[in-house]
Parts: structure tokens; C-alpha cells; sequence
């Protein structure tokens, strides 16, 4: 079995006769790499160190050799070290293709449209992050809402003109299939300790239809806001069994809890789904992403997004605008970025706030550690990163479906997913959002604008834990939320 050996900095140093390109650089040194990328390899034992020249804790390794020690707006969007060579100048690209707008016409960047929901990747996912949700300027209007809007008949089906997703922009000469508009309502509450805290109902209603006016009566909206794009190599490389034994186990009914797994049909095959708000993809959707998002064709979609719709009648047959190798480099990009480190794990209210978590029981399904599989993952063209293999990573989270609720349930199913069930939200790097993104709206539509509204929306399997959290003193809360905050 091929050996992995990661060396510290001092070894870096006198082997490249200088200092390392960056203080904490991780050094691979391995026995023939080509049998290394075919094979498993063992679990990785060696040192990593932090800028400081410190040996990292275990506890603050977030994703094993996956680990960055960035604090920065860059902290969601910076390649994992182990990552050089062919790797790191794949990752360029699929950085490129991820941020890069898209024009109107054929050639490689373009192809955008002719109706899509947002320009490039990044600006639905700014930094690999979340754009500010929509709710917060009231929806479409005259611009980009950063939203993905799914729509459904309350019969079940979809709409003959419309399909299953809104796509509120479009190009020049072409009209957007409708505009979100977006109210909200505010309720105050108060904890048991008399501390004041509101939460904030968005509300859903589409104007400006293409062509028919649907009722709402006849509608289901779903509405969601992007998702942070952190860990995504490791959620693709989870070890499935490990998956299935949570499920089985998943079940406190003293804290009403009961996890279970998804199970969706993709490409042809019924396995897990692992991304997604309801974990309602078996993968990173690279290709469904430049169709539906951007309106650009390839090789899995090669139709127009509206397609049948009268105004396309001058958009057929453009062609594949994306290669299959493009979108691969999107996909290594994605798993291939590091990510942040947990930070300042000695502090005090820290070490007690982590101890409030698990009084809280949010443990439970914000699983702190779980494992990938040996062979790591595989890109959606046959590429496979064994580097992401046989590591221990800390996302938080069970990767389970829970019932979170009528409060936060959008009626909206998905695979094996009812309305109210939601998958756990992993919570590593959560507190770098603020930095990366420039705000703190959390949950699937961005509704809760900081961590404690995001607590106390919890109902159903969440209840029990909301209900410890309100219990809290004002002091035992804080120290939850900065104990969330470094993660």
C-alpha cells in the first residue's frame, strides 16, 4: 500500500532551499503518485502546521489534509494544499468558468440564456458562498435576484410553459418567465430571561408571467437561496455506509429525532442524495447548474432550458455551448478547495459554548465528525481525487433529512423528501460568512438574519433543541453562537 507522508515546514524549507511559497504549506511526498491516484491509500497520520508555525490541534482540522488556516473574504474560494501541478492549473480554470459572467452568443464563455437565473456561478455563489438573499430588496425587480425559484401545481406536475424552475432573467428580445416579488412579515418574541428576538416570514407571490397568469391557488412556490460551497469534495467523497448506520441509529425519541437518508434517480442510477437543501442530488449538478442557472447546453443537456416555449423558436439547435471537460474542471474546482480551519479552540467561552451545544442536543443531527471513503471521489467525467480519501473531517452535520417544521415547511418534495423535511446544513466555516459574504442570513431562503433567529426557527425534530437554547441564560446563549461562530 502506497504510504502518504505530509512534512512540516522545516522540511519543506530545507528541501526547496527556501522558505515554503506559504508559512503552513503541506508537503506530499509519495511513492509512485500514478498508483497513488488509481489506489487507496492510508489515513493520513503525519503533522500539519498552522502560519504560526504551530502544530494544528486535530480538533481544528475542519477536512484532514483538506484544512486551510484563512480568515480572509477568500477564506470559501482558496485551493486545498495539496493541490499543485496539473491539479492546481485545473483548478485555475474551473475558477475562471465558475466566476467568469457568460455573454450571449456561441464560443467558450458565452452561450448564456436565452432565459436563465443568474450570470455565472459566483454570482449566485459569491467567494463559493451565499449572495445576499433576495427577500432582503423584495425579490426580482428589474434585476438579478441570486434565488432559485421552484415551481410545482398543487395537483403535482409541472407547468407546459414553465418546467420546474423560475428563470427570471433573460437576453435582449426574450422575456424572463416571470419576477419573484417577495413581503415579509416580522414577529417579536422574548426569551424566558425577557431577551427580545424577531423572526421574519417571507412571503412568495410571481408577477410578470411569459405567458398565462398562474393562480396562486394552483401554486407551489419553493423558493431557496444559494448554498456555500464549502466542503463539497468531502461531501462527495462521504463513505455511503457510514451514511446508512447514522440513518439507522438516527433515532432519539425522547428529543423527537429520527434522520433518514434520501434516495433520488440520476443519470440513471437510485443511490443517495447527499447535496442540496434536501439532499435531492447525488452529486454537485455541474451540468444541470450551466443548463438550468445559466441556460448554457452540453453534452447531458442539450436542449434550450425553455425549450417549447413560443419565443424559442429562434434558439434551437445552438450547439453544445460547454465541453464536458469544462464542467469537469468546475467540479474539480468545487472539491478541491480547501477548507477553513476551526480557530481559537482553546478560548474559554468557546470550550463553553461547545459544551452548550451538545446540552442543547444539536449533536443530535449536526453531527460534529464523520469519515470519507477510502478511494476519495470521482469527478463527473472519471477523474478521481484519492486525495480526499480516508480522511477525518468535521462538517457538522448527519447529511439526513429531519422534519424542521410547518414553519419552515415549503410543501415542496423532492426524491424521498417531503415539505418538511430539510437535510442538517453543515455548519463548518459558518463563521466566516459574515467575512466572505458580508452578511448572516442563514436557512434554505436566507430568512433567518443571524444565527439565533436560525435557532430558534427550529421545530419538529428541532424543537427540543430550540426549546434548551431559549432555556439558556442570556450568557450560555452567547456562548453557543461564538462557539458556532468558530467554526
Amino acid at each position: 500500500m502506497t504510504k502518504l507522508f505530509l512534512l512540516g515546514k522545516p522540511v519543506i524549507k530545507a528541501l526547496r532551499g527556501g522558505f515554503p511559497r506559504r508559512l503552513g504549506r503541506i508537503l506530499f511526498v509519495a511513492i509512485n503518485i500514478g498508483f497513488l491516484q488509481s489506489c487507496d491509500h492510508d489515513a493520513f497520520d503525519g503533522i500539519i502546521y498552522k502560519p504560526n508555525g504551530e502544530i494544528a490541534k486535530p480538533e481544528e482540522l475542519s477536512a484532514g489534509i483538506s484544512t486551510i488556516f484563512s480568515t480572509v473574504s477568500g477564506a470559501y474560494d482558496t485551493n486545498a494544499d495539496w493541490v499543485t501541478g496539473e491539479l492546481l492549473t485545473r483548478f485555475n480554470r474551473g475558477d475562471g468558468l465558475y466566476d467568469n459572467s457568460r455573454g450571449v452568443g456561441t464560443g467558450s464563455g458565452n452561450g448564456l440564456g436565452p432565459i436563465f437565473g443568474g450570470y455565472s456561478c459566483g454570482a449566485c455563489h459569491r467567494n463559493t458562498g451565499r449572495t445576499t438573499p433576495a427577500w432582503v430588496t423584495g425579490g426580482s425587480g428589474a434585476g438579478f435576484s441570486s434565488m432559485l425559484v421552484y415551481i410545482t401545481r398543487k395537483t403535482g406536475g409541472y407547468f407546459p410553459e414553465y418546467g420546474r424552475v423560475l428563470h427570471d432573467q433573460s437576453i435582449y428580445g426574450v422575456k424572463a418567465e416571470g419576477k419573484i416579488k417577495i413581503t415579509t412579515t416580522t414577529e417579536k418574541f422574548k426569551f424566558p430571561d425577557g431577551e427580545e428576538y424577531e423572526l421574519i416570514t417571507p412571503h412568495y407571490e410571481i408577477t410578470d408571467w411569459y405567458d398565462y397568469e398562474i393562480k396562486p391557488e394552483d401554486l407551489i412556490i419553493s423558493v431557496r437561496a444559494p448554498l456555500r460551497h464549502v466542503g463539497m469534495g468531502q461531501m462527495m467523497a462521504l463513505n455511503h455506509d457510514e451514511l446508512k448506520q447514522l440513518a439507522a441509529q438516527s433515532n432519539y425519541p425522547e428529543y423527537g429525532i429520527s434522520g433518514r437518508l434520501n434516495y433520488v434517480t440520476e443519470k440513471g442510477k437510485y443511490d443517495i442524495g447527499i447535496s442540496g437543501n434536501k439532499a435531492n442530488h447525488q452529486d454537485l449538478t455541474v451540468e444541470l447548474g450551466f443548463s438550468s442557472d445559466l441556460g448554457v447546453t452540453n453534452d447531458r443537456f442539450p436542449h434550450e432550458v425553455g425549450e417549447g416555449q413560443s419565443q424559442m423558436m429562434g434558439f434551437a439547435n445552438q450547439g453544445v455551448e460547454i465541453s464536458t471537460r469544462d464542467m469537469e474542471d468546475v467540479d474539480l474546482y468545487m472539491q478541491t478547495l480547501g477548507v477553513p480551519a476551526r480557530r481559537n479552540v482553546d478560548d474559554e467561552t468557546i470550550k463553553h459554548g461547545e459544551q452548550m451545544f451538545y446540552q442543547a442536543k444539536c449533536h443530535l443531527c449536526h453531527t460534529v465528525t464523520l469519515h470519507t471513503r477510502p478511494r476519495g471521489s470521482i469527478l463527473l467525467n472519471g477523474t478521481q481525487l484519492p486525495w480526499l480519501g480516508n480522511q477525518i473531517i468535521h462538517p457538522y452535520s448527519d447529511f439526513l433529512l429531519h422534519d424542521m417544521g410547518q414553519g419552515l415547511a415549503d410543501d415542496y418534495p423532492s426524491g424521498l423528501a417531503r415539505g418538511c423535511e430539510w437535510r442538517t446544513t453543515p455548519l463548518w466555516g459558518i463563521g466566516l460568512q459574515e467575512i466572505v459574504n458580508g452578511h448572516t442570513y442563514f436557512l434554505h431562503d436566507g430568512r433567518a438574519r443571524n444565527l439565533t433567529e436560525a435557532i430558534m426557527w427550529h421545530d419538529g425534530e428541532g424543537a427540543a433543541s430550540r426549546s434548551i437554547f431559549s432555556h439558556m441564560s442570556k450568557e450560555d446563549r452567547a456562548a453557543l453562537l461564538t462557539f458556532l461562530n468558530s467554526l
